[in-house]
């Protein structure tokens, strides 16, 4: 959500953000919900950490109770940070040590510390947009970054 946040104010904006940190859509709780000043506006965001918050957020808006611009979901609670590719930790050391909280902290100590703090001032992005997709938002771009849904019929399996 930061990253997508950090690009769209400067391409809705045309301005350079200087305070990348956007903090309403960090942490581990189930449900986040932001409002994001982005120069005239204010885009109203969400973050649901594990399906069933997922559900309720997208029930939500279904049900007309949310007018979200922007939706992040992850299927795992607290994101990827606990996630199945990340390093386990036994029992014994989960007992005694917020793993969870420790590797969050650790992210953002890498992202406060990184040259590159915003996707699009990457010199690897750069070259492959230029080079590859084009601009952002053209018919390239489009096609090969953005998924696209069909309904579906409901089967009952059980």
């Amino acid at each position: 959500m930061e990253a997508a946040l950090r690009a769209a104010y400067e391409m809705i904006t045309g301005e350079k953000l200087e305070n990348v940190d956007f903090e309403a859509v960090r942490g581990e709780k189930g449900i986040k919900k932001a409002e994001i000043q982005i120069g005239n506006e204010k885009v109203k965001v969400a973050v649901a950490h594990g399906l069933g918050n997922a559900k309720k957020v997208m029930e939500d808006i279904k049900n007309g109770k949310a007018d979200y611009q922007f939706v992040e979901v992850m299927a795992c609670p607290g994101g990827c940070i606990m996630g199945g590719g990340q390093p386990i930790k036994n029992s014994k050391i989960r007992a005694s040590v917020d793993v969870r909280r420790k590797r969050a902290e650790a992210m953002y100590s890498i992202d406060e510390r990184s040259t590159y703090r915003k996707s699009q001032d990457n010199p690897v992005v750069q070259k492959i947009y230029k080079e590859y997709i084009g601009k952002p938002g053209e018919e390239k771009a489009h096609k090969l970054l953005h998924t696209h849904y069909n309904k579906k019929e409901k089967y009952n399996i059980f």
